[in-house]
């Protein structure tokens, strides 16, 4: 259920009403538009008396939400949720993240140099693998902790906030100067470790399981959200389908679809979507052109020797000539809302 208040409320009525609606057992997240305050209502609210509530001065509609899940509503929130890191970089609301590097982390020089390529070329953050879960038990499973020593390490280097994947509860004092923290596909449905999530203040990039849709995302984005932990972000990186050419099959119907739903930022992997380095650049850019609020990128500085996922890894020289082509896709997209609001 959703109380949309009037202009201005009294201070005084609306403590009363809050008061009230805590002591019938339901928990209230309140979301403060440019000209209305929402209370959002999670839990039971089938013994809530529409009528009554709706006949109250402050009180300009209420509305029950059939969708299950809420705080990750956009009825609920119906602004953009902007995340925002410690060093001022901003992600949603009309804010873009350009977030490249390796698929995982090999040695202190392969991720500082990367680190480094992709700041110069324009990226705002760091990507990285330390703990790898792979197909095979005989692939790289990653460096682990040492990985996210080293990953730490180009983060100082640079001065680039850093994402990477987490796979169990277990390991989050690992983490505690990670960022951002990834939740990857195979975990999306974890619950135990998104309930853990939800009770840290990180923000955390949670990605869509190969076969999942996108009510389970925003079911799992629950998960966390329910534990008090708003800063989330959904990442499509492409869905199994019947067709085997790509790795995946990007979604980029996902990005206007979450964003009509949800509130939070959208995020797209054409890296782990395609499983093609040449196609990366044209997904991306077509990506940024559907509205996606970032992009996260694989890039490596020797592809072809990478330890995981070189196939689909660009190299900082083709990352640098798809930065600028991504920004004027999105200047293009800007000046076209600005004509339409003049």
């Amino acid at each position: 259920m959703i109380v949309i208040l009037k202009e201005n409320p009294n201070p005084g009525q609306l403590q009363d009403l809050t008061a009230w609606l805590k002591s019938q057992g339901v928990e209230i997240h309140t979301s403060h538009g440019q000209r209305q305050m929402i209370l959002g209502l999670v839990g039971d609210t089938s013994r809530l008396d529409m009528d009554l509530i709706s006949a109250l001065d402050i009180v300009d509609e209420v509305k029950r939400v059939q969708d299950p899940y809420k705080a990750a509503n956009r009825k609920f929130h119906p602004e953009d949720t902007v995340v925002e890191l410690a060093n001022g970089v901003k992600i949603g609301g009309g804010h873009f993240a350009l977030i490249a590097g390796p698929c995982s982390v090999e040695s202190e020089e392969q991720i500082c140099s990367v680190a480094l390529a992709v700041k110069a070329a324009g990226a705002n953050i760091l990507r990285g693998g330390a703990f790898k879960p792979r197909t095979s038990p005989y692939s790289f499973q990653g460096m682990r902790e040492r990985g996210i020593q080293l990953l730490l390490e180009a983060k100082r280097q640079s001065g680039l906030p850093v994402v990477t994947e987490i796979m169990d509860a277990a390991q989050l004092p690992l983490f505690e100067e990670v960022d951002i923290i990834q939740v990857g596909a195979r975990n999306m449905q974890n619950f135990e470790l998104l309930h853990a999530l939800g009770h840290i203040r990180k923000p955390i990039l949670l990605k869509r399981g190969l076969a999942n849709t996108y009510q389970e995302l925003l079911m799992s984005a629950e998960h966390i959200m329910s534990g008090g932990n708003s800063q989330v972000m959904l990442c499509e990186r492409g869905i199994r389908t019947f067709e085997t050419y790509t790795r995946n099959t990007l979604d980029l119907t996902a990005i206007p679809v979450l964003h009509k739903l949800s509130h939070l930022p959208v995020v797209i992997d054409p890296s782990h979507a395609s499983g093609r380095s040449w196609l990366v650049p044209t997904m991306g850019i077509s990506a940024a052109a559907t509205g996606a609020d970032g992009l996260i990128i694989e890039v490596h500085n020797d592809p072809e020797h990478a330890w995981c996922d070189g196939p689909q890894s660009i190299t900082p020289a083709v990352f640098q000539e798809m930065v600028p082509r991504v920004h004027a896709v999105r200047q293009a997209l800007e000046l076209e809302k600005e004509e339409g609001r003049a």
